[in-house]
Order: C-alpha cells, then structure tokens, then sequence
C-alpha cells in the first residue's frame, strides 16, 4: 500500500500529545466576548506567577506601533470596543490588520495593551471585576498545566482573535524579518541519544541555526509538515512559510531517539526533547516530540511536532 500523508500520521500512535490544550482553547473560544477579554487580561496579569512572562521581540512591536498608538489615543469606550471587537472576530479595518499579524505580533500587541491597562492608559478591567464563573474554570484549569502547554493556550486565545483571515482574500502577510542564518563557526551540532540520523540531525541544527534555506531542502516537494494541534501543511513554499513565521530563533533540545524501518524502504524516526520559544524566554522548556518519516534518499517526506502531555512522555520511544 502506497505510503501516503494521513498513513504517514498514524506513526508512532502511542505518543501522547497533550489534548489539554485544543480542549482548553475550545472551552475558552466559547466564553462570550466579555468573558474573553476579561480572561485574557487576568491571565496575563498571572504572567510571571504561574504562567511564564511573555519577551515580545522589538520587531513585532515595530509592526504593531501603528495600531497601539492609534489605540492609546481613543477614550475608554473606543479602547474597550476594540478589544471587543477583536474577541467578536468583527469586520474593522483594525480588525483586519490584526489579522494580518503573524503570532509573535499579536502576542506583542497584547503584552502591550496589558501594560497600559496596569498603567490606566487603555481601559482596564472595572474595579472589584470578577470573572464569570465558566472563565473564572478555564483560568483555574489553566493554572495546572505545565508552563509549554499554557504557552500554547495562552498564545492560541489572542492569535485566533481578530478578522478570519480566510475571509480576506489576496492580502500580505505580516511578520518580522528572517533573520539571517548564524555563521557556521557560531552553530553548535546537537546530539541525540540513541540516533544518529544525518536527516534528523540536520533538521535540528539548521532549523537551530535559522537556515531555513538548508533546512527546506531536507524535504520533498510534496512533503509535509503537522504543528501540534494542526493539519499537516504540505508542499516545499508552504513549509517554507511556516518556518519563517513561526520557527525563528527557536531552541531545540533533543534528547533521545529511536528509529525502525517502515513500508517501502522507509525510516520512521521519533525524537524528543525539548524546545524554547523566543515568547516565552530561554527559561521554559517546551517539551516535545518529532515524528519523522523519511523515504529511501534520506529525505522527509513527513515530520508531527507534538507538544507532550507530560515530562514522563520524554521517555516514551516505543510505537
């Protein structure tokens, strides 16, 4: 049977991802709007208690200095419709640039709209506010997770706000900069316990060292990548894509890894470790495992990024 994308999925089933987060993130998605901005204000207030500080870069600041500013100078009525707005997924032209935004802006734009709050420059929450008693749950429940996966709730709540995109039609992305490539004699070679993969290891060190250039060539032309919680994205320009925006100046720690031969002549490999976002700072380990099914020449024809259920799930390499 002909290997395909959606066989290619079922590797390794007995990785356990952590189903807390797409769970939590629909549980927060049907808050009415309100709810929504009021937990989102209250979460980053808990920011550097027991949900990680946030370290927008001052390049996704720099994109979204228009709209702040244009913010800032609205009275607290405008200030608080916007917010709305935003939550409502409203056809504004502020909705729409929003959309445009790649994660790590709109994460930025909200870091700075909670400092304004603190600050009394925007509208904050009315005095003695208390969350509703299905937002005051979600808050509680999101507490208990581990730091990687409130990263991921926290970051899903604001980069689904905003226009659908896919309403949009023809439009440009915005995203920061690529940052170019390190200078070979500043990259570091990772080691996995238990693997030695050129393929795999070349993944984890260009992607380490932002050469997605290099990167990218390890891949078919019809090859596909699956972010957590997502369908695969598949072809060369579209992984590319994802890359740029999502994967810049990432940190992969692997650790440990198996591979097995499959169907046809090709190796499924699982690695994992842990990986550290420039949102959230080098003091969180995200941990994660890879999934790679690579065909006879040695290059991906799929890779699943997992976010793990729990650190135990580090140790589980077998299918």
């Amino acid at each position: 049977m002909a290997i395909t994308i959606d066989s290619a999925r079922g590797i390794f089933p007995g990785t356990l991802s952590a189903d807390a987060v797409p769970a939590l993130t629909a549980r927060f998605n049907q808050l009415s709007a309100e709810d929504q901005l009021a937990w989102t204000w209250f979460a980053f207030l808990e920011m550097g208690k027991t949900i990680t500080v946030a370290a927008p870069g001052a390049a996704s600041m720099q994109f979204a200095e228009g709209v702040l500013n244009q913010v800032k100078k609205m009275t607290f009525d405008e200030q608080t419709q916007v917010m709305c707005d935003l939550a409502n997924h409203a056809d504004t032209p502020l909705c729409r640039t929003y959309a445009t935004w790649s994660p790590n802006i709109k994460l930025g734009f909200w870091d700075q709209l909670g400092k304004w709050m603190e600050q009394g420059v925007v509208a904050p929450i009315p005095v003695g506010y208390k969350l509703s008693a299905n937002a005051n749950a979600v808050l509680e429940t999101l507490k208990t997770l581990d730091q990687g996966q409130q990263i991921t709730v926290l970051r899903n709540s604001v980069v689904d706000m905003g226009f659908d995109a896919g309403k949009l039609g023809g439009y440009t992305r915005v995203s920061e900069p690529v940052v170019a490539p390190r200078e070979l004699s500043q990259r570091t070679q990772v080691t996995i316990q238990g693997l030695d993969n050129p393929t795999v290891l070349s993944y984890m060190n260009n992607l380490n060292a932002n050469d997605f250039d290099e990167l990218i060539k390890l891949f078919l032309a019809d090859g596909a990548l699956q972010p957590p919680f997502q369908r695969p994205i598949v072809g060369k320009d579209a992984i590319m894509r994802f890359f740029k925006e999502e994967c810049q100046n990432l940190s992969l720690l692997p650790e440990r890894g198996v591979a097995e031969p499959a169907d046809d002549g090709y190796t499924q490999v699982k690695v994992t470790g842990k990986v550290q976002t420039p949102w959230f700072g080098a003091a969180v380990g995200m941990n994660m495992a890879w999934r790679f099914l690579i065909n006879p020449e040695g290059k991906i024809f799929f890779v699943a990024i997992d976010l793990l259920a729990s650190p135990k799930e580090l140790l589980n390499l077998v299918r």
